[in-house]
């Protein structure tokens, strides 16, 4: 069962009205999901059976069911396709199959998608050339791009550049996957609002993109080099990846709208950048161009940066949130924000 909270204003919590939710109420349709994630303003899950279904806001077909009619309950994710997993995009989504291959519907302004046009498609489409990929992330707050890793380490973007968050050396926007201009091996990659963030095989993270808040995680909000953004002008970043300080050992990386978060192969949780609405969970509102150990010495098996907040899951399978608390992100019951983790109602 999936269970979901927060800001319900186009059903994207899935529990059949528009209500929004400070705790966890259950999607709608008695369905057995694997796993469930988060887009813009819909969610998307895969059943254990394969089977995709999103729900939500879905003005530019990111549900795939073919229609752009908004939904408040799960529908099934046109084209009979097989998913290991889904990710959820800004006005997209993206899935990949059990055998590796990557497809993508929504919005497709920037070759988000990947199919070599710039098409809307309200039902899944084969992301271009022939690349098998092991995950794949949508960036579901800010500059829509998508990257993938294939099972021998490459990375792979493609989608808006406007700052460099495709790490392929340019700041052009590209409608098929390119390479990641790096020997690094990736285990995995997370695409952001702005920016994106892999760890290698060897446990060390490594990001690129925007870098205004430090949500590289240099140690500096500066360069290495220039960027024109049409909304912010000239601003700090780095269109080739650049080596998160601290050496700390990360298993995985989850990129947000303006910061970061990862949890170490120890288990511990940092986060660096904007931290504006206490998104880093540090106790403070204090913007951080390196990581920063979030508080509560809680072990997590994972982390999920959103625009604004942050959550995770410990190793007990508790959930906690922190940062902005906007119409109930948190999940704690109230709409108050938080600097430091808090647990999501059970």
């Amino acid at each position: 069962m999936a269970y979901c909270w927060g800001q319900n204003g186009h059903g994207q919590l899935g529990d059949g009205t528009t209500s929004d939710q400070t705790r966890p109420v259950l999607v709608t349709g008695a369905l057995t999901f694997a796993t469930v994630v988060a887009g813009g303003g819909h969610a998307c899950g895969v059943m254990t059976s394969g089977a995709a279904y999103c729900w939500g806001v879905n003005g530019y077909g990111e549900l795939g069911d073919g229609t752009t009619t908004e939904r408040t309950s799960p529908v099934p994710v046109e084209g009979g396709l097989t998913f290991a997993a889904t990710t959820g995009g800004d006005n997209y989504s993206c899935g990949l199959t059990t055998g590796g291959a990557a497809y993508c519907w929504g919005d497709n302004t920037f070759g988000e998608l990947g199919d070599s046009t710039y098409t809307e498609r309200t039902s899944p489409v084969p992301v271009a050339g022939r690349a098998r990929f092991a995950s794949i992330s949508a960036a579901s707050a800010g500059g829509p791009h998508t990257c993938g890793v294939t099972a021998g380490g490459v990375a792979y973007c493609w989608g808006d550049n406007n700052t460099g968050q495709l790490g392929d050396g340019t700041t052009t926007s590209r409608a098929i996957p390119v390479l990641v201009a790096s020997r690094l091996s990736f285990t995995t990659v997370s695409a952001g609002g702005s920016h994106t963030c892999g760890v290698t095989a060897s446990g060390g993270a490594y990001c690129w993109g925007w870098n205004t808040y430090g949500q590289l995680g240099t140690g500096t909000t500066t360069g290495p080099e220039t960027c024109q953004d049409p909304s912010f002008g000239n601003i700090a970043c780095s269109s080739l990846p650049v080596s998160v300080a601290g050496g700390l050992g990360f298993a995985a990386v989850s990129v947000g709208g303006t910061h970061t978060c990862g949890v170490t192969t120890g288990g511990a949780a940092y986060c660096w950048g904007d931290n504006g609405y206490g998104q880093l969970g540090d106790g403070t509102t204090t913007q951080r161009p390196s990581p920063v150990r979030v508080a509560g010495a809680l072990t997590f098996r994972a982390v999920s940066a959103g625009s604004s907040h942050t959550c995770g899951l410990t190793t007990t399978r508790l959930a906690y949130c922190w940062g902005d608390n906007f119409r109930g992100a948190l999940g704690d019951g109230t709409g108050v924000s938080s600097s430091v983790p808090v647990l999501v109602v059970q």
